[in-house]
């Protein structure tokens, strides 16, 4: 059995990192950029007035003293000035307006007394006024040809944003992997179907497919494969046409746990079975290369919790590998126990954990977890903590490795 850490070692120097190419900037969110980008222009790409007010030459005021002033124009955002501002003039202006040819100040409007009678002049103080005030200079976010973006940044609203603003309508990103998704086993009922006995509704679909959403990828469900080799063998070849093919269930050592062999017989060349943890020891790992395609091929075990698990320590980072990202690898973070939990066996155990951010760090509590099967306790969970086998219980305050779902 190899240890997480192999595992990961291995599914790493196997899956291989997507073709680039350009996506629509709507649909990137998430994807991670595959090359460096440079500013294709200044921004702001002209001065502009941080405020609503009015635009002086600072110079003109040779005190504090009241001053009054001619308006010349207003200016809104998206319009050209007309004129100049000089001495005795200012220029009405709205916010993100460009600053006219001789001012160097905004003064706000709340700022300056107006008189309706003669809306044609205002009056300015001049301890309201100094150059630079309320002006935002051209270039001074972003000048021309510096760096704006570098390779293998996960693309979030911000980034989308700012290629927005500098008009990246396509943007060279990474793919987004296709992941096939089969559930096995005759004792599975699709959600919508009432329970009968010795069966169990198909949970493991539904929550893998949103892991997989969760994680960046474009799920495919298949549905349900019978414990017999033709069922399992004609939705296997459908499952391969996708970048990755998650099975769960099938992958112990039961009779009826066909997965290995029927995988086996479709041309998927094992990696590796089993893993040195607690849940999700059954895992399989493996790949397909048929013509120029490839699929990675995960057997994920059958109990719901053991899937969950598998999934955010291997998948995702096989699917991170995949999608470019310079850090595929689990991100754990530590965290301080608010309570003692012992556990037992000679595995390292994934434990359901509550995980909450403080002043002082972030703190972990284990839920009321009762193994593999107990898919309820997870809903009180949004992340787990990696416990390694001892001798005594963990005690609270004991720091721990935790990973965030």
């Amino acid at each position: 059995m190899l240890t997480v850490e192999e595992a990961i070692l291995a599914i790493l120097n196997h899956v291989v990192v997507s073709t680039a190419n350009n996506v629509d900037l709507r649909d990137c969110l998430q994807l991670v950029l595959a090359q460096n980008l440079s500013t294709p222009h200044d921004s702001p790409p002209f001065d502009k007035s941080m405020m609503d007010g009015f635009a002086v030459h600072s110079a003109s005021f040779d005190g504090t003293g009241d001053q009054k002033l001619r308006v010349l124009e207003t200016i809104t955002a998206g319009t050209i000035p007309s004129f100049t501002v000089e001495r005795g003039t200012a220029s009405q202006i709205m916010t993100g307006a460009p600053i006219p040819a001789g001012a160097d100040c905004v003064v706000p409007i709340e700022r300056v007394k107006l008189d309706e009678s003669h809306p044609e002049t205002l009056t300015v103080c001049g301890s309201d006024v100094a150059a630079e005030r309320h002006i935002l200079r051209q270039g001074s976010t972003a000048t021309s040809g510096e760096p704006l973006m570098k390779a293998g940044t996960l693309l979030e609203p911000q980034h989308i944003a700012v290629l927005a603003e500098f008009g990246v309508a396509n943007v060279p990103t990474y793919r987004r992997p296709t992941v096939g998704v089969l559930a096995t086993g005759d004792e599975l009922l699709s959600i919508d179907q009432p329970l009968t006995p010795g069966r169990i509704r198909n949970s493991n679909e539904p929550m893998l497919v949103s892991q997989i959403q969760r994680a960046g990828g474009n799920a495919v469900p298949l549905g349900i494969a019978k414990d017999s080799r033709a069922d399992l063998s004609v939705k296997i070849q459908k499952g391969l046409e996708c970048d990755f093919l998650l099975l769960s269930g099938g992958v112990s050592a039961g009779t009826m746990d066909l997965v290995p062999s029927e995988l086996a017989a479709a041309g998927v060349v094992q990696v590796f079975h089993k893993i040195q943890m607690k849940p999700g020891k059954p895992l399989w790992f493996g790949q397909l290369h048929r013509d120029n395609h490839t699929c990675w091929v995960f057997g994920l075990p059958g109990n719901p919790v053991s899937s969950m698990i598998c999934f955010e320590l291997f998948v995702r980072t096989a699917l991170r590998k995949f999608a470019g990202s310079p850090s595929p690898e689990p991100r754990y973070i530590q965290a301080t126990l608010t309570e003692p939990v012992t556990v037992k066996g000679d595995r390292p155990t994934y434990f359901p954990s509550r995980l909450e951010h403080t002043n002082t760090g972030t703190t972990a509590t284990p839920v009321q977890w009762g193994g593999s099967a107990d898919l309820r306790s997870t809903a009180d969970a949004n992340g787990m903590c990696l416990l390694v086998p001892k001798t005594s219980a963990y005690s609270a305050e004991e720091i721990v490795e935790a990973i965030i779902w």
